[in-house]
């Protein structure tokens, strides 16, 4: 059957929650995700509970149809697999803090030179200016920031 997205490819660099949400509805609609992980310890999901196995059921959850490897792009080699994938994909999503990709030396603009028909999507959890926004953003905090913890939980705030 033939779906939304299909012929899209997509590199995910996302981790932990947003991103990879947002690629696996990417997926569930028919594009090839190549899901970049760091080496020796991937996605930091893969660590969270409850397991089915040795696998982590909630990063299987929201990494469902995708392709995943590992790659250091802090590496000269690195960065020169991921240039050639570059080349190849329709859309890059990030969810590093703002200015990590241009500190890499792999920002839009440079990736733009490289691939002009690039979709570059960059996640963060309090924009990408502000005073906020070098601020790490995990789901926990961001419910504490937006004030909807004040209003969940066990009456009496135990």
């Amino acid at each position: 059957m033939e779906q939304a997205l299909d012929n899209i490819k997509v590199l995910d660099l996302t981790r932990v929650l947003a991103g990879p949400y947002a690629t696996m509805i990417l997926a569930d609609l028919g594009a090839e995700i190549i899901k970049i992980e760091m080496p020796n310890t991937g996605d930091d999901s893969r660590g969270f509970g409850p397991y089915v196995g040795e696998e982590s059921a909630y990063f299987m959850s929201i990494n469902r149809n995708k392709k995943s490897m590992t790659l250091n792009l802090k590496s000269e080699k690195g960065k020169e697999i991921f240039i050639e994938l570059i080349k190849e994909v329709d859309v890059v999503v990030e969810n590093f803090r703002p200015g990590t990709m241009e500190k890499l030396g792999l920002g839009y603009e440079y990736l733009n030179t490289i691939n002009p028909k690039l979709i570059y999507a960059a996640i963060s959890g309090y924009g990408h200016t502000g005073p906020y926004s070098q601020r790490a953003a995990y789901d926990a905090v961001v419910q504490a920031m937006g004030g909807i913890m004040s209003i969940t939980g066990q009456e009496g705030g135990k």
